[in-house]
C-alpha cells in the first residue's frame, strides 16, 4: 500500500516540476531577443594559420565498440561471440573458491560464519566485541583504483 502512495506523490512531483519547466522555458523564449535579418559580416584582419606544406602524424585509429561490446568482450574468453555460463561465472570463482575452505565446491554455512567471523575480528581492534564507527569503516572494501587515462 505504501508503495502505491509513494508512487503515486512521484508521479505527481513530477508532473509538477514538468509545468514548472514547461512556464519556465516559454518565458525565456517569449523574452528571447529576434534573430538577425543579416548575418554579420567577418572581420578580414584575421591572422593567417597557413601551415604550409607541413604534415602532423595521422590520427589513431578509433574502435567503435560501445560500453555493453566492451564488457561483453571481457566476458568472451574464447572470443567466439558466445557467452557460456562458465564463462559468465570465471569472474566470481576467485571470491568463491576464498570461502570454501575444504575446495568441495560447496559453501557451507560455517565456513560463511568463518570468513564473517574473521572478518569482524580483524576489525575490533581494541577486542571488546563490539565495534566503533571507526572499526567498522575498516569492514569497507578496499576502493577501487581509479583506472588510468585511455587517451
Amino acid at each position: 500500500m505504501n508503495r502505491f502512495l509513494l508512487g503515486g506523490l512521484a508521479v505527481l512531483v513530477m508532473l509538477g516540476v514538468g509545468l514548472f519547466w514547461l512556464q519556465g522555458r516559454a518565458a525565456v523564449e517569449d523574452a528571447a531577443p529576434p534573430p538577425e535579418a543579416q548575418p554579420s559580416a567577418a572581420p578580414e584582419d584575421l591572422p593567417s594559420a597557413d601551415a604550409g606544406d607541413l604534415a602532423g602524424p595521422a590520427p589513431p585509429e578509433a574502435t567503435a565498440l560501445t560500453r555493453e561490446q566492451r564488457r561483453f568482450g571481457r566476458y568472451d574468453r574464447d572470443r567466439d561471440g558466445r557467452v557460456s555460463r562458465n564463462e559468465m561465472l570465471s569472474t566470481r570463482s576467485e571470491g568463491f573458491r576464498k570461502l570454501d575452505k575444504d575446495g568441495n565446491n560447496l559453501l557451507t554455512f560455517e565456513e560463511w560464519a568463518v570468513a564473517t567471523a574473521d572478518k569482524f575480528d580483524q576489525a575490533d581492534a581494541d577486542r571488546d566485541q563490539w565495534l566503533t564507527p571507526r572499526e567498522f569503516a575498516r569492514t569497507a572494501p578496499p576502493p577501487r583504483p581509479k583506472p588510468k587515462c585511455s587517451c
